[in-house]
């Protein structure tokens, strides 16, 4: 009993913070804004904008992690992008990017606003936290927002690397390479020896849901929680910390361009130091496979043949395109709630950059 009525306080602590200020806590008069709606619309601004800057470096980064030796179909980052385009065109660099879009504000209020609660849980008596409490705070961060990152990156992977299998199969670029039977779930759609247009993210989560239940949707869910959790450990303290240095003076909030400096500086840092998990999620994730790539039948697997086949070196596959994905991201995330973009929405608020 005593268990449940604790997990009940806390529940409700988490509906509490999520829905109001901090005001709420401290007893003030000040009227309460809601909190939520007001992260859905920044961290929907900012996802969305950010997304459509870079996910043409998004998919190049999942088609370069998915390359075997010797089965190179692109060089770079830029032979990716070029050769995407002449092959599948512009919009090409854009598949999956629908997934993306309808997710990403749900992924980013989860991330932030759990982010917040464990924080104002573990402050005691309105004090800064220490180092160790901030990753603990974006721990549970991390292992929050996988709720909606699992199933986003499987849909999202699924399409991505559709080109790549495509290109592997055609004469032009590496007519060595033959394709096996794709898997039971693509085949209908990822048929690419007659390049048919390719499925949509519905299909795919159709046929998932059809054939494997959820649970196939949340394929690869412990890289995920792998590389989220150890992102989210760094990302927030060492933000906390660089925004912290832009500061004018103690009572005085840091500019606006220094929150996207540290959010990018942190992102970026945070994503190349766990980009060894992000491939082994990446590979894990990916339902239709080349011939000559093998299967995975777990993390600890997936681990080992690569260290086996590739060398560590292939753990840092797709890092640097990784790192420019999530620095404008994450530093364009914070300017959105630096300015306070949804309360000027929801309240008319003004906006902090007009009232500094």
């Amino acid at each position: 009993m005593a268990e449940r009525f604790s997990f009940y306080n806390v529940l409700q602590s988490f509906v509490l913070l999520c829905f109001y200020n901090e005001d709420q806590f401290t007893g003030s008069d000040k009227k309460s804004i809601p909190v939520l709606p007001a992260k859905l619309i920044n961290g929907g601004i900012a996802g969305i904008v950010g997304v459509t800057c870079v996910f043409p470096i998004d998919l190049a980064k999942t088609r370069l992690q998915n390359q075997r030796p010797g089965q190179q179909v692109y060089k770079s980052m830029v032979d990716c992008l070029v050769k995407t385009v002449r092959s599948e065109g512009y919009f090409g660099m854009y598949r999956g990017a629908a997934v993306n879009l309808t997710l990403v504000t749900p992924e980013k209020a989860i991330k932030l606003a759990a982010n917040d609660f464990f924080r104002h849980h573990l402050s005691k008596d309105g004090k800064g936290l220490t180092v160790l409490r901030e990753m603990l705070a974006g721990c549970g961060a991390g292992m929050c927002q996988v709720v909606i990152t699992t199933p986003m990156e499987m849909l999202k992977i699924q399409l991505q690397d559709a080109g790549r299998i495509a290109a592997q199969r055609s004469p032009g670029v590496m007519s060595s390479v033959k394709l096996v039977v794709p898997n039971p779930i693509l085949t209908r759609s990822y048929n690419v020896a007659a390049l048919p247009r390719p499925a949509s993210a519905m299909q795919i989560a159709r046929e998932l849901l059809h054939t494997q239940g959820v649970q196939g949707l949340y394929r690869g869910l412990g890289a995920t929680i792998m590389r989220d959790v150890p992102f989210s450990v760094v990302y927030f303290p060492l933000f906390a910390h660089l925004n912290r240095l832009g500061k004018p003076s103690l009572d005085q909030p840091p500019p606006f361009y220094w929150a996207f400096l540290s959010g990018a500086l942190a992102g970026s840092t945070a994503a190349v130091a766990v980009n060894p998990c992000d491939v082994v999620k990446t590979r894990l994730q990916s339902l239709s496979k080349a011939g000559g790539e093998e299967t995975y039948t777990g993390v600890v697997d997936c681990i080992r043949k690569i260290l086996q086949k590739e060398g560590p070196s292939a753990f840092l596959k797709g890092a640097g395109c990784r790192a420019l994905v999530i620095a404008p991201l994450f530093g364009i995330a914070q300017v959105m709630y630096f300015l306070g973009v949804g309360e000027y929405i929801l309240e008319n608020s003004p906006l902090s950059l007009m009232s500094t």
